[in-house]
């Protein structure tokens, strides 16, 4: 009888934006490791069909909301111990590596190559990996080599998370069940799109990832999968990736220079996921519309400050501009701005009695860009603890009501309002560090505009100091042919 499956679980995931002054370190960090890490994982509790008589070996994993490039010293020892974890482990059969692919740190190009060849360095070439990622990560030469299976989500805004880690493992498991390491295709797509514009709502997107179904379930092909990429690091690395892989090489190659071809064809029609225009021209649209109660509330992306792609999450400048509306200082225009991360002005003000006046200056001490911290002079309307934000406040000055965070978060979620005293269906605007809608946004927005705002994380690519992402690449150069070239092994 052949011995159970030994697989090794770890990874750390993060994207990071090399354009954010932001560092990332490790109290940026939730890290998991035995049993809980373990517990992350639906289909071990109890253990689905398929992951049945499998030894899960838990190692490390280490996720955190975007942000800056990581901290040297953090990312090497998290990649230490994942090392001496696998050397203690004993024989392998695989192991699912559950990262984002798009971690910057700083000194390095391919942060996800190194790790990969960390690993190989252990556990040698002959156990299987099976990388599971976010479309909006990056596959390096490296990577791919590195590993048997590479799949990520279908989706963004990404509600398949967890559905792609499971195909992860399930892939991996069977793959040693049959005792036949995969064939693979990567095709390398010189594209390079921030997620605002290649939201699978929306086309070109929605129908390019709707093909993967069929294709996968061709004969001799396993997964096949399309990578984004990622627009805010400047690495050679980033750009758009299709990878196939396949009990059948012909059927693998095949799949990837399909779904590549289609891929690059499309490149003309990708298009913001909502109506654009500067901060003011977005505050303009929304004081008019908000008159129509079927437009309430109106949200306003403060993208390229958006913490949710790697932003600092302290650029003041749409806050700045949003209360130079007098229509806000008046309060005739019921707002929310969520939020600016200051630590410091959050313990200034958390411990006064409710109702107390304040005046703080917030923002602006990470990303200093013009017109740094702001002078908030108003009321302190509400104080909460958030498992994402720590201790949060909301300074009403005026109309609006300033949401200030001891810890980076992004307010995706309506109970992040709510923790704070505001039902996002009582107000009139809702400004938002974030780049498209996230599902309960999305939902109950009346209106929305994306407003194209100075950042870590601009989606004005042009405006961005790239120097060494490969080119030609799309749309930064457009006169060129593509090199579609299938990479196999």
């Amino acid at each position: 009888m052949p011995h159970p499956l030994r697989i090794a679980i770890g990874g750390i995931h993060i994207e990071s934006s090399t354009f954010s002054p932001h560092l990332s370190t490790a109290a940026d960090f939730e890290v998991t490791r035995d049993d809980a890490l373990l517990a992350r994982y639906d289909w071990l509790s109890p253990a689905a069909p398929w992951a049945a008589d499998v030894e899960w070996i838990p190692l490390l994993h280490a996720r955190a909301l975007p942000g800056g490039a990581v901290e040297p010293g953090t990312y090497d020892a998290w990649a230490t111990e994942i090392v001496e974890r696998l050397a203690a482990a004993g024989p392998l059969d695989g192991m699912l590596l559950d990262i984002h692919g798009a971690m910057s740190v700083v000194g390095r190009d391919d942060a996800e190559g190194d790790l990969i060849t960390a690993i190989r360095s252990v556990i040698g070439p002959e156990p299987f990996v099976s990388a599971a990622m976010d479309l909006h990560g990056n596959v390096s030469p490296v990577l791919f080599d590195g590993c048997d299976l590479l799949t990520c989500y279908r989706t963004a805004p990404h509600v398949d998370v967890w559905e792609t880690r499971e195909r992860a493992a399930r892939n991996l498991v069977e793959a040693l069940r049959r005792q036949e390491r995969p064939h693979k295709a990567l095709v390398h797509v010189p594209i390079l799109l921030p997620g605002e514009m290649t939201s699978t709502r929306e086309e070109p997107a929605r129908g390019l990832y709707a093909r993967i179904p069929e294709i996968e379930a061709r004969a001799g092909v396993v997964d096949a999968a399309i990578w984004i990429g990622f627009a805010w690091a400047d690495q050679p690395r980033c750009r758009g990736a299709v990878v196939a892989t396949g009990t059948d090489a012909t059927a693998a190659t095949e799949a990837a220079r399909e779904l590549a071809e289609h891929f690059w064809a499309a490149r003309d029609e990708f298009a913001f996921v909502a109506p654009t225009g500067s901060m003011d021209e977005c505050l303009d649209t929304a004081v008019a519309a908000v008159a129509d109660p079927a437009r309430r509330p109106f949200f306003i992306s403060d993208s390229g400050d958006n913490p949710g792609a790697g932003g600092a999450d302290d650029v003041t400048f749409a806050l700045d501009r949003l209360l130079a509306r007098p229509e806000v200082r008046a309060g005739s225009l019921r707002a929310v701005y969520a939020s600016l991360v200051d630590p410091e002005a959050v313990a200034q003000v958390a411990d006064l009695p409710i109702g107390s006046p304040v005046s703080v200056a917030a923002g602006g001490r990470i990303d200093p860009r013009e017109p740094g911290p702001v002078r908030l002079d108003g009321v302190l309307e509400a104080v909460a603890d958030d498992p994402d934000g720590g201790r949060c406040v909301s300074v009403r000055v005026g109309g609006v009501s300033v949401f200030l965070t001891s810890r980076r978060m992004q307010y995706r979620l309506l109970a992040s309002y709510a923790r704070l005293g505001v039902e996002v269906d009582a107000v009139d605007l809702v400004v938002v560090k974030i780049g498209y809608l996230e599902p309960e946004l999305f939902a109950a927005a009346g209106d929305w505009r994306l407003a194209l705002t100075p950042g870590g994380v601009d989606q004005h690519l042009e405006r961005l100091p790239y120097r060494r992402v490969q080119r030609p690449v799309f749309p930064l150069d457009r006169d060129f042919a593509a090199d579609l070239t299938v990479v196999t092994r």
